[in-house]
């Protein structure tokens, strides 16, 4: 099937927010919620992308990218920060059409690499695999609304 990718619009960010609720049982109302209000700023913002792909009019997946400098890696790294299939099509959805854009995107945006978290859905990570992600070394997170050091 041929999936037609491209820039998410304003409006389309109600059906994105359901997709993404579909797609992970995890986000729940509240957080869905303050997702769907940093979405609406991410579209202006060109530190990031925010792609869906439709078969036809209908929403299927979207994929967010978001870019960082660094030094280590001597210039921008974009981030896979979501990644949202409709769940009926995950094996067979529009998984590689969204990430062939954010390969591109980031490359037009002076990406040096690209990054994400390992795909727990075979055919997600099997996807890929096929264009070129490879593991790397792990990173450590800390949340700083969590934090417990108090700092200043």
């Amino acid at each position: 099937m041929e999936y037609q990718v491209r820039d998410a619009r304003l409006t389309d960010i109600e059906r994105v927010s359901e997709l993404i609720q579909r797609a992970d049982p995890a986000w729940t109302e509240a957080r869905i919620s303050v997702a769907a209000d940093l979405l609406r700023q991410l579209l202006y913002m060109p530190s990031a992308s925010v792609m869906v792909a439709l078969e036809g009019r209908q929403i299927e997946g979207v994929a967010i990218l978001s870019l960082r400098p660094s030094v280590a890696a001597r210039g921008l790294v974009g981030t896979i920060d979501l990644l949202a299939i409709e769940p009926a099509l995950a094996a067979g959805g529009p998984v590689e059409a969204l990430l062939k854009e954010i390969i591109r995107s980031a490359r037009n945006k002076g990406c040096v690499a690209v990054e994400t978290v390992p795909a727990t859905e075979p055919s997600v990570r099997s996807a890929m695999e096929r264009l070129g992600f490879a593991p790397a070394a792990d990173r450590l997170s800390l949340s700083l609304s969590a934090a417990r050091v108090a700092v200043g």
